[in-house]
């Protein structure tokens, strides 16, 4: 098979990231609206949706691009030398960009201003380590898996995020490019513009742990070499 050309790639995650935005914003507005004020139902609309738009995403989308979908997964598959430095950057700018795209589209389906600042207050230690442990666990179970079982990524991928939304103090953005977007929904999935850039930090931070411990736990052994004199 021919390998996907650049533009392909660089296509795949923009609708990839838009898709998912879409789709985790979508959900949230309609969990919201359908809930009756009960959070934990509409948090619950919105983690299912999400892990499951991730499976087919990744399912699609993978065999072109990877689907990173993610600036910290294109990040982390740079610095493994996966990917080079000019695709890795066009990557994020089309995941930035899709994601943006993705919550005018739900904005647009629900009849709402497209283009909003988020209100949403997500802020202090807690939340910023809760990011950083879900990224982290994100990066070491796509590369855990890569290693293991590489067709289950997809699979995979949605039940931890679906895992991740309950187990973390910050519902598990995990994702440079989703937090971007979601500051510009003040619906049930945003966050506010002052609290993106220590969720990011916390989310490179947790991906380079992420990198470092899947690098050293997943690395074969090396076989000692035998002293055997080979017979005649």
């Amino acid at each position: 098979m021919r390998p996907y050309s650049l533009s392909q790639r660089v296509g795949a995650e923009f609708l990839g990231s838009a898709l998912l935005l879409a789709t985790v914003i979508g959900s949230g507005i309609m969990g919201a609206k359908l809930s009756g004020g009960n959070e934990a139902l509409a948090l619950l609309a919105n983690t299912l949706a999400t892990g499951a738009m991730l499976v087919v995403l990744i399912t699609v989308f993978g065999p072109v691009s990877g689907a990173h979908l993610n600036p910290a997964v294109s990040g982390v598959f740079w610095l493994r030398g996966e990917i080079g430095g000019g695709a890795a950057a066009l990557y994020v700018l089309a995941q930035v960009g899709g994601g943006i795209a993705g919550v005018v589209a739900a904005h647009a389906m629900f009849d709402l201003p497209l283009m909003q600042l988020a209100t949403k207050v997500r802020t202090g230690s807690g939340q910023w380590f809760a990011e950083a442990v879900a990224t982290f666990g994100l990066l070491l179970t796509i590369l855990g898996t890569l290693k293991a079982r590489p067709k289950a990524v997809a699979v995979n991928v949605g039940l931890y995020i679906v895992a991740a939304y309950w187990f973390t103090a910050s519902t598990s953005f995990a994702n440079p490019a989703v937090t971007i977007a979601r500051a510009f929904s003040d619906t049930f999935a945003g966050i506010r513009g002052a609290d993106v850039a220590p969720f990011i930090a916390a989310q490179l931070a947790g991906a380079l742990a992420g990198m470092l411990v899947a690098g050293w736990l997943f690395r074969a052994a090396l076989q000692p070499q035998s002293t055997a004199v080979p017979a005649e």
